[in-house]
């Protein structure tokens, strides 16, 4: 399984980009969003993704969808258990940030849904009756563009939720990870930065 790549980028499509990494060429398609964040980069510059890695007997030949930070990929996850979405779908929807998406679900907001690529009426409804209240770690404070404080007592139990029932870690590998994540870094004020910190943690210990 693949869940992480940095290399050297060596071609730039309209969705995928090609990335070298151990004299291997890596095809990743990216969501709009992410490939967006690239388009300061150059053939020759270094890029470092995590990836999502996508093989089923539906679709045998493997699809590795590429990420900046762990939290999208988080919510790439979350987004692909709503029944009517599948990772294709999924990474094509996702146009603007996790947190503005998360923020739509939050609210309800069916009209802002169905402005991302290949969300309809029904589909942005399963979507809310999916996931809405899932999404507090990844909302954003749209007026000011930074994120919405959570309670310092609720932060760790917000991720450990997440973690556990929605991205299949056991309880205690996951409060294991929340622990070494707040030993690391004592500044963490909102879920997301935690996030961010868990999974730099298991990136940098090779995991």
């Amino acid at each position: 399984m693949i869940g992480y790549i940095e290399g050297k980028l060596i071609q730039k499509g309209k969705e995928h980009i090609l990335v070298l990494a151990n004299q291997v060429g890596y095809e990743i398609l990216l969501p709009v969003v992410v490939m967006a964040s690239l388009q300061e980069k150059a053939v020759g510059d270094e890029v470092a993704l995590y990836i999502y890695y996508q093989q089923s007997e539906r679709q045998p030949r493997p699809v590795l969808i590429g990420f900046n930070r762990q939290a999208e990929k988080a919510f790439f996850q979350l987004f692909l258990s709503v029944a009517a979405i599948g990772p294709l779908k999924a990474a094509k929807a996702m146009t603007v940030p996790v947190g503005e998406i998360a923020r739509y679900i939050e609210s309800r907001d069916v009209s802002a849904l169905k402005q991302l690529n290949g969300i309809g009426s029904r589909t942005a409804q399963k979507i809310i009756a999916t996931l809405e209240g899932k999404l507090d770690p990844f909302v954003f404070d749209a007026r000011t563009d930074r994120k919405v404080p959570a309670r310092s007592e609720g932060v760790a139990r917000q991720v450990l939720e997440v973690m556990t029932e929605q991205l299949g870690h056991r309880p205690t590998e996951a409060r294991q990870m929340i622990a070494a994540a707040l030993e690391r870094n004592d500044h963490i004020t909102t879920a997301e930065e935690l996030f961010e910190e868990v999974y730099r943690g298991e990136a940098e210990n090779g995991g």
